[in-house]
């Protein structure tokens, strides 16, 4: 839910800080005291689109903030670990800045994020019906998964599987255009990919060859200046009166020193160790000594081998590993394309199979989908009846997608996409006699109203969205079908929260929370605050409602008696 929204220098609210509770919280105040400006605050919260009209004339920036508190298991909360957002107690704050240059400033629990992020996390919390603004409900792309969500687990195991073979069709489709493609192109391809190969195999590369050539060149390059270290290494220690020498009358005067005391016995041996291990340190360097020589030839060698490595390294990979590997997967691609029409038909012959199964499962969720549609239909008609439109008619079409995989089999042409091979939306006929439209060419705006709640009261518990918000929906309704609205928002408001701007006094007398929504003015400026009413504040409230403008002896009673009635509905004594 909602539980409170802070709102600064946004259009003509100065500040303005308003809880909201559970259940029902309807918005009521006189015409143009900031009612719709609220729910445009919290539209641009879920990422709605922002203009610099909205920011408070003179000053830098206008500021939303909202806190929602959801269950664990909502799936904002996957797609805020997805975004790599962290998430506090199951709490999301929301935060949305405007400067008056137009810039959108996005924050999802602290962390700046993308209007689009902003958009999918808000609209997966809260969603907005007012007279001009559909949602989901008026946009047919959206019908699918709405019935999906209806037709509940039973579809979603199906629709999992289903898409682990619609992937692997997908991926034998590409494969096979591939090889499909123009006889040409593929001819300079494997032209191409055979004078690859050619130009590494002739190089004969051996793995790690480049690394161990760069070694060997380096000690060649640097032969003079090894032989210079080495030979005055070796004279360091076997020259005339240097290591070794005074090493022998360390380890001679050791030996003495250990005659006379035995605890030096140790260290006499340690430099009589050390002495034969320099000696045989200098023979080892000798030999080395007499090992170098100068290989200017060699040098030339290793050179251009290196050359010739380093210019197949500029088209094929940065080592010698990466060029061979290169070299593989041409090879077996050049062995493909050299294999064109034998591979074309084990595609073809596997595509026919994945199709076959993938139509299989298609089938089934397009089963799932008719059944759910005529028990979603159903409902929303009994639903309809309640709201007293008992000549309403409503169905759902399931049709082929125009968009998606095409595949031809036993004459048959199926289109599919990553949902299955159905294109599903909302048909409804108002009056008797009448063909059923599409639910967008619904124009009346009652008759809106009525549809729209009848289907909320429906879907709203397979929609996961913490808040519903009802903007002035009960235009053009009144008397009975204004009760039965009322009824049928405080029967939505207990599975969802439910916040509601309405001009009907029967839906604010249902209200668990009535805030009364004034503007007023302070230095010349306009100010709007919300208060939440007393029960006595609200009556007097319904009670202008009923009347207009004067509230009479006569409206307070009619508003006393909404009260009541609306108590026993809620307590269920109705």
């Amino acid at each position: 839910m909602l539980e409170e929204l802070s709102i600064k220098n946004f259009a003509i609210i100065d500040q303005l800080t308003v809880p909201f509770g559970e259940g029902l919280t309807v918005l009521t105040g006189e015409t143009g005291a900031g009612k719709s400006i609220i729910i445009d605050a919290i539209g641009l919260l879920i990422g709605g689109r922002g203009s610099v009209e909205f920011v408070r004339h003179g000053e830098k920036r206008a500021e939303i903030e909202g806190l929602f508190i959801i269950e664990p298991q909502h799936p904002a909360n996957f797609k805020l670990e997805e975004a790599g957002i962290d998430t506090d107690e199951n709490m999301i704050v929301l935060r949305r800045d405007i400067t008056n240059q137009g810039k959108s400033i996005c924050r999802i629990n602290g962390k700046l994020v993308t209007l689009a992020i902003l958009r999918e996390i808000g609209q997966s919390l809260v969603d907005i019906h007012g007279q001009h603004e559909h949602q989901e409900l008026m946009q047919p792309e959206k019908h699918l998964p709405m019935l999906d969500r209806f037709a509940g687990k039973n579809l979603q195991d199906s629709l999992l599987d289903y898409k682990g073979r619609y992937k692997k069709f997908i991926s034998i489709h590409n494969q096979l255009r591939k090889l499909k493609e123009n006889d040409q192109e593929m001819a300079s391809r494997l032209d191409f990919m055979q004078y690859q190969l050619q130009e590494i195999e002739k190089a004969q590369l051996v793995p790690e060859e480049d690394e161990h050539l760069e070694k060997e060149r380096y000690i060649l390059a640097n032969t003079e200046k090894l032989f210079n270290k080495l030979t005055q290494a070796y004279e360091n220690l076997y020259g005339e009166g240097k290591a070794l020498d005074w090493n022998g009358l360390a380890m001679a005067n050791m030996e003495e020193a250990a005659a006379i005391d035995e605890e030096l016995i140790d260290i006499s041996e340690a430099v009589h160790s050390s002495y034969y291990m320099l000696e045989e340190a200098a023979f080892s360097l000798r030999e080395q000594i007499d090992s170098l020589s100068f290989e200017p030839e060699r040098l030339h060698e290793v050179e251009k081998r290196l050359d010739e490595i380093n210019q197949l390294k500029r088209k094929y990979g940065q080592s010698v590993a990466e060029i061979l590997e290169f070299a593989a997967s041409v090879g077996e691609e050049a062995e493909s394309l050299s294999n064109k029409d034998e591979r074309i038909a084990e595609y073809e012959k596997e595509l026919e199979i994945t199709a076959m199964d993938m139509l299989a499962e298609a089938e089934t969720l397009t089963d799932i989908r008719k059944q759910a549609a005529e028990e979603l239909t159903s409902s929303v008609q009994l639903e309809l009846q309640a709201l007293y439109m008992e000549k309403a008619k409503m169905e759902i079409a399931l049709q082929q997608p125009s968009k998606g995989y095409s595949y031809e089999y036993e004459q048959h042409r199926f289109i599919f996409n990553e949902n299955g091979k159905d294109k599903v939306e909302f048909l409804m006929a108002t009056n008797a006699g009448e063909p059923v439209k599409p639910l967008v060419k619904v124009a009346s705006g009652g008759e809106i109203s009525r549809i729209m709640l009848a289907m909320k009261t429906i879907l709203s518990g397979f929609q996961h969205v913490t808040s519903l918000i009802f903007d002035e929906i009960d235009t053009g309704v009144s008397g009975r079908v204004a009760q039965a609205i009322a009824e049928k928002i405080h029967f939505v408001s207990k599975g969802s929260q439910v916040l509601c701007i309405s001009h009907l006094p029967q839906v604010a007398a249902m209200a668990d929370q009535h805030l009364f929504i004034k503007k007023t003015e302070n230095s010349g400026r306009v100010i709007t605050s919300v208060d939440p009413l007393t029960q006595k504040q609200k009556a007097d409230e319904i009670a202008r409602m009923i009347s207009g403008v004067e509230v009479t002896e006569l409206t307070k009673e009619n508003a006393m008696e909404l009260l009541t009635m609306a108590k026993k509905i809620k307590t269920g004594s109705h």
